[in-house]
């Protein structure tokens, strides 16, 4: 009984998935954190383009 208490609490079942959704929360969080450094800059370069665009 003892064996298989020790066994259970080594069991790595489910760790991958764990170290995906980690991986992924972190690109998240880049992608998020360059949108909102760069989102200003791309903004006013796409209305500078169209203003400029002759009519």
């Amino acid at each position: 009984m003892l064996k298989k208490f020790f066994k259970d609490i080594k069991s790595e079942d489910g760790q991958g998935m764990v170290e995906y959704g980690l991986i992924i929360a972190l690109i998240a969080i880049v992608v998020i954190a360059a949108l909102i450094i760069l989102g200003p800059k791309i903004a006013n370069m796409f209305n500078t383009t169209s203003n400029n665009i002759p009519a």
